[in-house]
């Protein structure tokens, strides 16, 4: 006999069963709108990023609802990457916002039916200014579609939605094709790691494409001296410096050696203070470039064994970096 206790175990299961099924079939739904999206892919693609590339002014995004919130990602990838863009609301935008679009700018709509009326403003005003107007929707024939200069044409295979109602493989499509859009115009500029830095400043992404330029000690702050200088000079710069070394130079200015208070501990004697730097400093140190990524510079330190390196050009110090350095800034 069936206990209740084994009913309800064969129930979770089935709902288990049930879920995953649906979770699969909405998967599948929208990558075969992703496959529609690749295969109808044309040269409207080229001559829209055209008008991206040789618009004056910004890219504009617009949209109602929930093409709306995938029109303000798309708009937030192109500024993050180079590409100047923001968001305007087709209803704000009929009460006054219009005055934020330029004739320098270039206008991206989107609707998956191509029929928000609330688009109907900027549409009317991008008319009238001979500002170009990329249409995004699956309906070329629709409203939208007809008033573009360029139509970017979504799938019009269904939504992964039971219903058939709520966006969900259109959005997909569409949030794939702002991702095309975007790589597209990064790959066109040669966006650059160093570019991209300067747009994330804060959070995890501007501490990892931190530059050891960008931490490093330098000028005053730097503890360099002659490589002939006395061990007397050399603590008292590593004191006062509180990096824990000291760089030594030559007549040439290049960096010669360095000495760091590990090094001081393994050689401490009752002469120490007797002798010259360039008798204990360890010749042709582990340096790097100030180019180079701070990661890098952490990795070199921990292959090493070493908290500190300094950054070199030409042979010439210009900096420091120190480990703890790197750790506040949130590089590891």
């Amino acid at each position: 006999m069936m206990t209740a206790t084994n009913s309800m175990s064969n129930d979770i299961n089935k709902l288990s069963n049930r879920d995953l099924i649906s979770a699969k079939h909405t998967i599948d739904k929208e990558i075969s709108a992703i496959r529609v999206l690749e295969s109808e892919l044309d040269e409207s693609l080229t001559k829209a990023l055209d008008m991206m590339q040789n618009a004056k002014g910004r890219v504009i995004l617009t949209g109602m609802g929930k093409s709306g919130h995938i029109a303000k990602k798309i708009a937030a990838s192109l500024a993050s990457t180079g590409t100047p863009s923001f968001f305007v609301h087709p209803a704000e935008a009929s009460h006054g916002d219009l005055g934020m679009i330029t004739s320098d700018d270039v206008i991206i709509a989107i609707s998956n039916s191509g029929e928000s009326k609330e688009l109907v403003d900027i549409l009317n005003y991008s008319k009238r200014f001979g500002i170009k107007l990329i249409a995004i929707t699956k309906n070329p024939q629709s409203s939208l579609g007809k008033a573009g200069d360029v139509v970017l044409k979504l799938p019009n295979n269904g939504e992964a939605c039971p219903l058939g109602l709520a966006p969900t493989s259109s959005t997909t499509a569409t949030l794939v094709l702002g991702d095309v859009l975007t790589v597209a115009m990064i790959e066109r500029c040669g966006f650059s790691k160093e570019q991209f830095n300067q747009r994330h400043p804060g959070g995890k992404l501007g501490s990892v494409l931190q530059k050891v330029s960008d931490l490093m000690h330098k000028g005053e702050s730097m503890p360099i001296l002659p490589y002939n200088a006395s061990m007397h000079d050399a603590l008292i710069e590593m004191t006062s410096k509180r990096l824990g070394c000291v760089g030594f130079i030559d007549e040439s200015g290049n960096l010669t050696g360095i000495i760091t208070d590990g090094d001081l501990r393994r050689c401490l004697s009752s002469d120490i203070l007797e002798k010259k730097a360039c008798d204990v400093m360890t010749v042709n140190p582990k340096v790097i470039s100030p180019d180079a990524m701070a990661s890098e510079a952490v990795k070199l330190m921990h292959e090493k064994k070493i908290t500190n390196i300094f950054a070199v050009e030409n042979g010439k110090p210009v900096g420091v970096i120190h480990i703890h350095d790197c750790l506040d800034s949130g590089v590891v």
